[in-house]
């Protein structure tokens, strides 16, 4: 199944959504932060499902997909770059306490902003709103198990399964967990030393080949590639 469709990256600055709009799932190259201002959302993507209001904050990684539903009075946001000094943080959801501060700041200077975002972002604890974020979870441990015995352990029926998440996430469970499979393959790939081979049977894929290919197929770029342009950075 086809990934789902990427932007080059977010668009820095303010961004509005119209009332009730509904982005279907997407993904961005580059890693950013969503600061809400006004208005609010639901976002549900590889990371989990969260209902955000003013000050909240939602941090993206690089090829990260997700669908987001506006509330009926519109939105507005700040995007700003991911700061250094979370750009291998785990969290995802969090809140600023004056996000005032980083609009002022933004309009002078976006990098300055982005570091002082970094300063001010306090984690919040993650919440499941229902079954679909329980399966979001389970699959994002990326352990192998069969959906079936899934939705038989949890009480939910069969048919009932792809049809739900789906109406939660914008993607079936499998189209789900292979995403989130390439991308924890890219990171594994670009940030270490790990043999290719070994995270191909780390993460559960069939070879060496089907890893490359969802890399390069969620990327652009294949494995090999993206781990020789990190040895040149790290080597400048």
């Amino acid at each position: 199944m086809a990934s789902p469709p990427c932007f080059a990256d977010a668009p820095l600055g303010l961004l509005d959504h119209g009332p009730s709009e509904l982005r279907d799932r997407h993904c961005h190259d580059d890693a950013f932060v969503a600061v809400v201002l006004e208005g609010g959302y639901q976002e549900a993507g590889d990371e989990g499902r969260w209902n955000v209001r003013p000050g909240d904050a939602l941090i993206h990684h690089a090829y990260e997909s997700h669908l987001d539903r506006v509330e009926a009075r519109g939105a507005r946001v700040l995007v700003l770059d991911l700061p250094a000094r979370l750009a291998a943080t785990s969290i995802v959801r969090g809140h600023v306490a004056d996000p005032d501060s980083l609009v002022r700041l933004a309009e002078r200077d976006g990098r300055a902003a982005s570091t002082l975002f970094g300063e001010m972002f306090v984690a919040d604890a993650p919440t499941a709103l229902d079954w679909p974020d329980m399966l979001a979870d389970d699959l994002r441990r990326l352990a192998p198990f069969a959906l079936a015995d899934w939705a038989d352990d949890k009480g939910v029926r069969p048919e009932t399964l792809s049809r739900g998440f789906r109406s939660a996430y914008g993607c079936t469970p499998k189209s789900y967990r292979a995403d989130v499979r390439a991308r924890a393959a890219f990171a594994a790939a670009r940030l270490g030393c790990e043999p290719f081979a070994d995270i191909a049977h780390r993460l559960n894929f069939t070879d060496q080949a089907h890893m490359t290919h969802a890399v390069a197929g969620l990327t652009g770029a294949t494995p090999g590639w993206w781990r020789r342009r990190q040895m040149d950075t790290r080597q400048r």
